[in-house]
């Protein structure tokens, strides 16, 4: 994985997902360079410098799409500026004041994205529970098959779109649903929905809204989820019978376990202030109550009831979620009537978490395999 901060995991997964994610290599550098020295101190200090020296990188480009001569070219603008903020955003500490303003300035940049350069990509509400899922539906055109898309336990809808992933699926005549499960984004940051084991819950609830559409294919719509979606997908997948497909990427195959993990300080972190953040997204206030409610988020028992074609795509190197956890995904899948573990290799790259050190190629790799299956 290309390494800017020497020897800082945190930092450099972000910087690596802004490069792979539609990221200019000296718009990067310009947001960085300011703050390598800050870097060796390790990933808690020095969050603010670099929320605001990646804010100043957004700042010229929104002013520059402002006088662009073409929406087109206005509209790529805002698209790395929303990639920018959005990473910078994720990285900041859950009871930090600002960070609600400037998650919203990532909701308004990415608005503007779809304005001027995807009108095929709008935001939607999925009806859940007396309120409401934040999401983005990406169209490729009515009676078209879908792919819901759950995140992780630090990422964003706005992550999902500029990866770029869903550009893959529509270039396949796959739309895509994009959204903020319980726990993550908007749905957290906004709307007080904190995580839970039954991601089936969350699951049946975009079924249903993509039913009511009535310009989604009913009999093809299938489920990915990227880290920690890779236990929600697999999970929801076991007991949401509506669905056609299941892609793990990232086998979260028992995130208890990593967790205890972590308090031996084994494995890497994906963000900052790491406990302050998992139990924001939890909605604990102690570590012993988080510790007790992770125990039950594993796949052990789950994945057998898995009754779809099934991927599970994971990094050889991935350093938070040990390979181990996707043989056991796979070895206990047994009812799935085509299960498929792609493992990526550094030779090749893709091998770290979630493939972030080379996204487009695994991007393009899970694509191809749900096109496949859905055809």
């Amino acid at each position: 994985m290309f390494e800017y901060f020497p020897g800082n995991y945190v930092w450099n997964l972000s910087v690596v997902a802004a490069l792979n994610s539609g990221g200019l290599i000296d718009e990067v550098d310009r947001a960085c360079r300011p703050i390598r020295d800050l870097a060796a101190q390790g990933s808690d200090v020095g969050t603010k410098q670099l929320m605001a020296s990646f804010t100043a990188v957004v700042d010229d480009l929104e002013a520059q799409a402002a006088a662009a001569p073409s929406r087109r070219t206005a509209g790529q603008l805002y698209f790395r500026a929303t990639n920018y903020l959005t990473q910078a955003e994720r990285m900041q500490s859950a009871h930090d004041p600002g960070r609600r303003a400037i998650y919203q300035r990532c909701l308004d940049l990415m608005q503007k994205t779809f304005d001027n350069l995807d009108p095929d990509t709008i935001r939607v509400a999925v009806p859940f529970e007396g309120t409401t899922l934040p999401a983005y539906f990406k169209s490729a055109g009515p009676g078209a098959p879908c792919v819901i898309m759950f995140n992780g336990l630090d990422s964003t809808k706005e992550h999902m779109y500029v990866s770029s992933f869903p550009h893959e699926l529509a270039a396949r005549g796959i739309s895509t649903l994009m959204v903020d499960c319980p726990g993550s984004g908007e749905a957290l940051r906004f709307g007080g929905l904190t995580a839970r084991v039954e991601s089936e819950d969350w699951a049946a609830a975009c079924v249903d809204y993509l039913l009511a559409r009535g310009d989604v294919d009913a009999a093809r719509i299938g489920l990915v989820g990227w880290s920690l979606g890779g236990y929600y997908a697999p999970r929801a997948a076991a007991f949401e019978k509506r669905l056609a497909l299941c892609v793990a990427w990232g086998a979260n195959h028992n995130w208890g376990e990593v967790q205890l993990r972590r308090l031996e300080r084994e494995g890497e972190n994906p963000v900052p202030h790491y406990w302050d953040h998992v139990m924001w997204v939890w909605g604990e206030t102690d570590l012993d109550t988080f510790i007790k409610k992770a125990a039950q988020v594993h796949l052990d028992g789950v994945v057998e009831q898995i009754t779809v074609p099934f991927l599970i795509a994971h990094g050889e190197n991935d350093r938070q979620i040990p390979l181990r956890y996707a043989h056991r995904s796979y070895q206990q899948a047994i009812n799935s009537p085509r299960r498929e573990l792609r493992v990526f290799t550094p030779a090749e790259g893709g091998a770290e978490h979630i493939g972030l050190d080379h996204l487009p190629y695994v991007s393009v790799f899970i694509a191809d395999w749900i096109a496949g299956t859905l055809s």
